[in-house]
């Protein structure tokens, strides 16, 4: 099974992923395509989604029987972390460590 989850996307992609998916919820898309389908669709969200985020999950032969794509803007990250792929969240600059003020 492949899930495909886009957020802020331009329209005209969600349309497009209906010949192979089904939308269960706004911009969540569960179906079962190829191999061969699934890289030509990501090659095709990942140029076009723009200023949006488009993710999927995928099988694929590992521990978890499943990888993870990102593509867009402010996109959460795979990371392997002994074996297990974690999603590392975009740091901005303002939410480093502070000292906390004593009065």
């Amino acid at each position: 099974m492949t899930v495909i989850i886009l957020i802020a996307a331009p329209s005209g992609l969600r349309g497009h992923l209906t010949r192979w998916f089904i939308e269960s919820a706004p911009g969540v898309f569960v179906g079962t395509p190829n191999r061969r389908i699934r890289d030509r669709l990501w090659l095709l969200l990942s140029n076009r989604v723009n200023d949006g985020q488009a993710i999927m999950i995928e099988p694929a032969d590992t521990e978890q029987r499943w990888s993870v794509r990102t593509a867009g803007r402010d996109r959460w990250t795979p990371t392997d972390f002994d074996g297990i792929t974690l999603m590392a969240r975009p740091r901005e600059a303002s939410e480093g460590w502070r000292p906390t003020e004593s009065m």
